[in-house]
């Protein structure tokens, strides 16, 4: 199987072959490229960047970002709860708005400051 690493800006061309659960990547210039390949092929996994609404007036809606990787099986999941959220109240960049979303371990935060 060929893939293009996404985790630097080298975008290394990888080939990767699974021989009875024994994964081997060629063509990852860094160890980077070569985890991002196995993690792709048993559990992938992405960062989610978004927003959700306000009732803060001059904020309609804050974007949001995710403070870490979540299984690509959880997008969607996370996308409904994103779209039921509101914000009540203006807060500072990096504030904690849902804790360990879809039973991740990962939280999603503020990227807008709205102070």
């Amino acid at each position: 199987m060929d893939m293009v690493c996404i985790v630097c800006p080298n975008g290394c061309r990888l080939t990767v072959e699974n021989n009875n659960g024994e994964i081997s990547v060629a063509g990852a210039k860094c160890k980077r490229g070569e985890a991002f390949a196995k993690t792709e092929l048993t559990c992938p996994t992405r960062s989610i960047t978004s927003s959700v609404r306000t009732t803060v007036s001059d904020y309609p809606v804050v974007s949001v970002r995710t403070d870490g990787e979540i299984p690509k099986d959880k997008i969607f999941e996370l996308i409904a709860i994103l779209s039921k959220f509101t914000l009540d109240k203006k807060v500072p960049i990096g504030t904690i708005l849902i804790k360990n979303v879809c039973g991740t371990e990962v939280n999603v935060i503020t990227t807008t400051e709205m102070y």
